[in-house]
């Protein structure tokens, strides 16, 4: 600014407060819920200081895809308003019991906004909590805000509601863009699905399957894998988990000592191995002690696609004498979910075994399919 320049306000400008416009109930479409948690898709951007923050509710959120209402008559509601790295038992436990009242009280489907850097656990969470699904759950994140023009929010909402009304699918799903363009989104089974990238629009992978659907932002939708159809009975809702339940990383030169303190205070472990599953000699050892102890110990892999294999090396073989629980070809958050849920959910250490050795949700394979 030029020495001597002066600025004079002429006119401070009215905050509006956006308003969600409801619409009469129409007795010939189906009843959907959103139940708004927070995150990016959720979100503004303060232009004044470049940060993002949590504040649509559920109401402003659907009020942004008014083409919604063409589809369904949208039951919505904020449950949350937080950044996904915020969630934790407490808070999956009060999501599932609200889709629980949701769907039990007729609505076709559930949608649910969803901060997508931690909307993996969200989903494979939500996946053992609700048992006997009837109809669809789908978390649908955003990349970018809702007010941003390239925001990925308005396609990925819109797409849900369609995929609610529109097929006889009847599982927990992630959707989220398929690509970078707004062409096409991918239906992720939720217990078989990771965020690969930090910022892309189309960050999320299924992993060790193909997405079980893929819907075209035109209309069509296509079905890639078998998935679990709606039915007309009731969600069984099945909410315990024990929360000291550890994911550890292996790595080369980690301290067993150091790691055994921490095994020692839980009441189960998964290890992320290295590639069929492996940990060091030492750590071998560190493992045997921990289950010896009644501790739960399920090995992964750092590798996601492919599956651990425990007989192979020698070293996977002392694995299993040291009674390491494979995890197959399961993700290792999912497997770490699991084992929560499965230690509050069994009595005795066989019948927990036999859970995380069981396909409940799709999270297991049989056999592997190979690609090229």
């Amino acid at each position: 600014m030029a020495e001597g320049s002066k600025i004079t306000i002429v006119k401070k400008v009215e905050k509006k407060q956006r308003q969600f416009s409801t619409k009469e109930v129409d007795p010939s479409k189906m009843n959907v819920a959103v139940i708004g948690t927070g995150g990016t898709i959720a979100s503004y951007v303060d232009y004044r200081t470049g940060a993002v923050h949590p504040a649509l509710s559920a109401e402003d959120l659907v009020a942004t895809v008014p083409e919604m209402a063409d589809i369904c008559n949208v039951n919505a509601r904020v449950l949350f308003s937080i950044f996904s790295e915020n969630m934790n038992v407490k808070r999956w436990q009060e999501l599932a019991g609200a889709v629980v009242d949701q769907l039990n009280s007729g609505d076709e489907g559930c949608i649910i906004p969803h901060g997508t850097d931690t909307m993996g656990y969200t989903s494979a969470a939500l996946s053992f909590m609700l048992d006997s699904l009837p109809r669809p759950v789908l978390l649908v994140g955003a990349q970018r805000s809702s007010d941003r023009p390239s925001s990925d929010a308005y396609t990925n909402l819109l797409a849900s509601a369609r995929f609610c009304v529109q097929t006889d699918a009847a599982e927990v799903f992630i959707l989220m863009h398929q690509t970078s363009s707004d062409t096409v989104a991918a239906v992720h089974r939720g217990t078989r699905v990771r965020k690969m990238h930090t910022s892309r629009r189309d960050a999320f992978e299924s992993v060790n399957e193909p997405p079980v659907a893929l819907v075209d932002f035109e209309g069509d939708i296509k079905f890639n894998s078998s998935y679990r159809k709606k039915s007309s009975g009731k969600v069984v809702f099945r909410p315990d988990m024990e929360e000291d339940v550890a994911l550890i990383h292996f790595y080369p030169g980690m301290s067993p000592t150091a790691f055994e303190k921490l095994m020692a205070s839980q009441k189960g472990i998964v290890i992320s191995g290295s590639g069929l599953g492996h940990v060091s000699a030492d750590m071998v050892k560190v493992l045997k002690r921990t289950v010896d102890r009644g501790i739960p110990v399920v090995m992964t892999s750092q590798c996601l696609f492919g599956s651990v294999n425990l007989n192979v090396y020698y070293t996977g073989r002392d694995l299993l004498t040291a009674g390491v629980i494979s995890g197959g070809d399961m993700l290792p958050e999912t497997a770490l979910i699991k084992l929560m849920w499965g230690l509050a959910n069994s009595s005795s250490e066989e019948e927990l075994r036999k859970l995380m050795t069981t396909n409940l949700r799709g999270e297991l394979s049989q056999r592997r399919e190979i690609d090229g």
